[in-house]
């Protein structure tokens, strides 16, 4: 699914997306990635949901996010609250959306100029 939006100057834009891959200011990302509305994406280093440790939260909260857009996959997938506790307890709010949704979501938000990171799980194919 392509996406067309319109983004302030410096943000960053999901501008792509199909199982196994992002397009991240016209790059191709084949790996989960956190993607702040400024500065670099980086990657998130796992493969599925059940790889989900509070440590990979905690790089999410090193980022200062006002809101954290998690991208769980082709489907909507929960992850247990336990794993994000200290996003809770940062007041840092969490949103969970099959990774479309979550895509679309970050592009308004950030276009909007909100301090937000898609955090989005890239299963790998197969």
């Amino acid at each position: 699914m392509k996406f067309q939006p319109e983004s302030l100057p410096g943000t960053n834009t999901i501008s792509r997306h199909e199982p196994g891959a992002l397009w991240i200011n016209g790059v191709r990302w084949e790996q989960s990635v956190l993607v702040p509305w400024r500065g670099e994406p980086r990657p998130w280093f796992l493969a599925s949901l059940a790889e989900l440790t509070p440590e990979h939260f905690a790089a999410v909260q090193a980022l200062s996010p006002e809101l954290v857009i998690f991208g769980s996959g082709a489907r909507l997938q929960f992850v247990p609250a336990g794993l994000y506790r200290g996003l809770i307890e940062a007041r840092i709010g969490l949103e969970t959306m099959d990774t479309g949704a979550a895509c679309r979501t970050y592009n308004v938000l950030a276009s909007e100029g909100r301090s937000v990171v898609a955090a989005v799980l890239v299963p790998r194919p197969g």
